[in-house]
Formats: C-alpha cells, sequence, structure tokens
C-alpha cells in the first residue's frame, strides 16, 4: 500500500487521537466529582492534569 502501514495513514492517527480525547473525557467525569468532594478547585484540578478549565468543567 504505497509503502505505508495502516498506523502511518492520516486516518489512523486522527481515530487514535480521537479515541485518547475520549478516554481523557471518560476519566476526568470519574475524577473531578471526587477531587471537588475533597475540596480542590476547578483551578487546581486543571493544573494538576495538565488540561483545560473549561474540560473540567465540562466534567462536573
Amino acid at each position: 500500500m504505497l509503502g505505508l502501514s495502516l498506523e502511518e495513514t492520516r486516518v489512523y492517527q486522527e481515530a487514535k487521537a480521537e479515541g485518547r480525547e475520549e478516554r481523557k473525557a471518560e476519566m476526568l467525569k470519574l475524577i473531578v466529582p471526587l477531587l471537588l468532594k475533597t475540596g480542590m478547585s476547578v483551578e487546581q484540578i486543571a493544573q494538576h492534569f495538565n488540561v483545560d478549565i473549561e474540560d473540567v468543567q465540562l466534567a462536573t
């Protein structure tokens, strides 16, 4: 196939990145409420996980 493996194709790379984003969102939905209960702020959680504040807010 033109000397490319499946893993080297743009479609594969985009699908893989989309899967990572979905897993990150699922993880945040599980963890954020627990961390908020411990007293952490949205800003602290975002900083700790190196994500946008908006991502944390969406997970609440």
